[in-house]
């Protein structure tokens, strides 16, 4: 708050009374407002530091729920490359083993996709109220036409019914009128689906085994047949393929049951005049060190940041600064919880710990590091590669132990959220106090100058009134020098 004091000398005494003010009110301000200065300059400090340890937390975290992942595994002890993903895709798991397989695809796996008979413009606008059947894979699902109801009406109620089933419906209208079509998103022979209307509905009735080519309702202007109800191009099939020369067929395109280890996914058939899909299977020495090294990363991070907030520095003059957070236990208690989870081993036998694998800790600031050569033989010679996913993920692996590890710190009503709390609370207090000790320095800053003021003002007719007489005297003298 600007001062009110000006440097203006007073009238009646010539004192600088704007100075001798400031000088009082700045000797009375200065203690409370030192003390006040530091404590916020150190609050907001630490708030600083709780936030950036908060954050970097969160990203550790981040990074364990990226290694943890069961849907995409970042640890797979192999890696399966296809020499043709055009024609099939394929990925190895920790039980495969390394090999070569020379896959021909003859077929994919089809969905059943069927479709009602033509229907004119009257048929289509009035189907009648029931009950509609719809069976895939002997499972049956009613669809209730509670009313008579348009094509578009039946198709938005099959839709809405069958919500999540695998199963939807549309029209598609051609010269013949306007069918009602069914997917399927289920591939594999027997998925056909059939459809058995009501009375009255029988323009509803599929037969989902019988393609549509097979029966007609009559021949259209040209006197060509109109396809009846059933299958649009074919009945639901099978995945026909060879591995190694041997038939293998499958329900689904993904296929995880052909060979031990590997699931690959068939995407086409093979070209007529094209080479057969080479799948090869090896260790996965890069994908492995990526995944660690990503680890690895995500905990010096955490560990440089612990140290630059605790660890004080000696400036130019000599003096000791403190860091952020130098003097508080929770950064270094939350780095001894991870490093007893890191050093604690996971399983008596076989691969247990990453020291294992070549991570060891740097003496000069605790970081982590991948001996690239111990890393190697891990994986070469001990043959270690498979177990590095039940390492971090198996029951109890790494990656449980360390979020269980930090969680007393990272939750909503944790360590650092408290700590965060409390410093924010005597941010607060600080900010109530120099609002309060500015109030009362204006106070205190008016108070002085009206004294001093008043001051001056008597000391100015005390030197008026000392100017009179001096002046009746003066007058006195001259009149009695002069007779």
């Amino acid at each position: 708050m600007a001062s009110p004091i000006s440097s203006n000398v007073g009238l009646g005494s010539g004192l600088a009374i704007g100075d001798i003010v400031k000088g009082l009110v700045g000797a009375e301000k200065a203690p409370k407002q030192n003390q006040i200065d530091k404590q916020t300059a150190s609050t907001t400090a630490s708030l600083s530091g709780v936030s950036q340890l908060t954050s970097a937390l969160a990203a550790f975290q981040k990074t364990l729920d990226t290694l943890g992942s069961t849907t995409t595994p970042a640890f797979q002890g192999f890696a399966a490359t296809s020499s043709n993903e055009a024609v099939v895709k394929a990925t190895a798991g920790n039980t495969a083993v390394n090999g070569t397989y020379a896959i021909n695809v003859v077929n994919l796996a089809t969905p059943s996709k069927v479709a009602t008979i033509a229907m004119n413009a009257t048929q289509a606008s009035a189907i009648p109220s029931g009950n509609v059947e719809i069976t895939q894979n002997g499972t049956t699902y009613n669809v209730d036409i509670t009313k008579a109801s348009s094509l578009q009406e039946v198709r938005d109620k099959v839709n809405s019914t069958l919500q999540g089933k695998g199963i939807t419906a549309n029209i598609i209208t051609d010269s013949n009128g306007s069918r009602l079509v069914f997917s399927s998103t289920t591939t594999g022979k027997g998925s056909d689906i059939s459809v058995k209307g009501s009375a009255g509905q029988e323009m509803l009735n599929i037969d989902g085994t019988q393609k549509m080519s097979a029966s007609s309702t009559g021949t259209d202007a040209g006197g060509k047949p109109i396809p009846g109800a059933g299958a649009i191009s074919d009945v639901a099939q099978d995945a026909n393929f060879t591995v190694d020369g041997l038939s293998l067929t499958s329900s689904s395109n993904t296929v995880s049951n052909a060979i031990s280890g590997l699931s690959f996914t068939l995407v086409a058939p093979t070209p007529k005049d094209g080479a057969e899909t080479k799948v090869t299977v090896a260790t996965n020495t890069d994908g492995l060190k990526t995944s660690l090294q990503s680890f690895v990363d995500s905990y010096n991070t955490l560990v440089k940041l612990v140290t630059s907030l605790t660890k004080g520095s000696i400036g130019d003059d000599g003096k000791f600064a403190a860091a952020a957070l130098t003097g508080d236990t929770t950064p270094r208690s939350l780095l001894a919880a991870v490093r007893n989870q890191i050093a604690a081993a996971g399983s008596k036998t076989g691969l247990g710990s990453l020291a294992q694998l070549g991570i060891r800790t740097q003496q000069a600031d605790g970081t982590l590091s991948i001996d690239s050569a111990a890393f190697t033989n891990a994986l070469s010679d001990k043959k270690l590669g498979s177990q590095i996913q039940s390492l971090f993920t198996g029951d109890g692996g790494l990656v449980t132990r360390l979020n269980k590890a930090v969680e007393p710190y990272s939750k909503a009503d944790g360590v650092l959220a408290s700590k965060k709390n409390s410093l924010t609370t005597v941010q607060k207090r600080l900010a109530t106090d120099q609002e309060a000790l500015d109030r009362r320095i204006e106070t205190l800053t008016d108070t002085l100058t009206k004294k001093y003021n008043a001051m001056d003002l008597i000391v100015g007719k005390l030197k008026a009134t000392g100017n009179n007489i001096t002046s009746i005297f003066e007058a006195m003298n001259a009149q009695k020098n002069a007779s």
